[in-house]
């Protein structure tokens, strides 16, 4: 008897969904919730593809994560995981060192919620995105400067922000990465015997970044030129530090030792 009840039920039950099989998915769902049952898993909601995003952040699966995040930012771009989203794809670019692409991300991020708790966080990894594009001497320092910016941006902004240590050194590593480059282009004009030019590079080195570690190399030189006795020397014997320094060297001192307190034009 009672299997016979439960024939008739199922029956009863595909005979009321059939026409809903041609009259879209709301009117589905809507009878799917009469009926007491889910039309959607459990493991499409915006937490729990959060949960699974970060659970593939955390294990270093920042490819995956970034599809992940970036399916929730589409989805469902006005939710709490829409926000943390937001904020993650971004991260997960800065770890696969798309810097540019991870740059543009927290910019985005910064417009759309400049009142966000995560800012002083945001506005630090802007600045170390520049700071990791930061080549040699010899190639273009725009790296450099925006680097030198944006936490220059972070201190003057978010002076007790749990970043302000790390920044400042990374600052002033920045700033004699600039101070080598100039003395770098200067040594240049000096092998090629162009002295006027060398000369005020030397200056504009010694002005810009007065305590940097090639500060006094720049003096000595252009007193000699002065005197009329220019050096001559191969480029190796000229050749400053190539790469930039390491940033935790600078981490005990205090902001303006290492070179000017401010990057050119600021």
């Amino acid at each position: 008897m009672l299997s016979k009840i439960s024939r008739h039920l199922t029956i009863f039950i595909l005979l009321a969904l059939t026409p809903l099989l041609f009259t879209g998915c709301a009117a589905y769902n809507s009878t799917m919730q009469y009926l007491g049952l889910s039309s959607k898993s459990t493991s499409d909601t915006p937490d729990s593809l959060a949960m699974d995003a970060m659970d593939d952040f955390n294990r270093g699966k920042y490819d995956n994560a970034l599809k992940k995040f970036n399916d929730i930012r589409d989805r469902f771009p006005f939710s709490q995981a829409g926000l943390l989203a937001e904020l993650k794809s971004a991260d997960c670019e800065f770890n696969l060192k798309h810097y540019p692409e991870a740059i543009a991300l927290y910019d985005d991020f910064e417009n759309n919620h400049p009142t966000n708790e995560a800012m002083p966080y945001i506005v630090f990894q802007i600045g170390l995105s520049y700071y990791n594009q930061i080549d040699t001497i010899d190639r273009d320092p725009g790296a450099a400067k925006n680097a030198i910016s944006s936490f220059a941006r972070l201190l003057k902004a978010y002076p007790q922000s749990p970043y302000t240590n790390e920044a400042e050194s990374r600052r002033l590593a920045a700033l004699n990465f600039l101070a080598n480059h100039e003395f770098y282009v200067a040594n240049f004009y000096v092998r090629t015997d162009n002295l006027d030019q060398a000369e005020r590079r030397y200056k504009y080195l010694i002005k810009n970044y007065p305590k940097s570690s090639v500060a006094t190399k720049a003096r000595e030189i252009i007193a000699a030129i002065d005197s009329g006795n220019p050096p001559h020397r191969t480029w190796r014997d000229w050749l400053p530090d190539i790469a930039l320094p390491d940033w935790h060297t600078f981490s005990n001192l205090s902001p303006g030792t290492a070179a000017s307190s401010a990057p050119p034009g600021q």
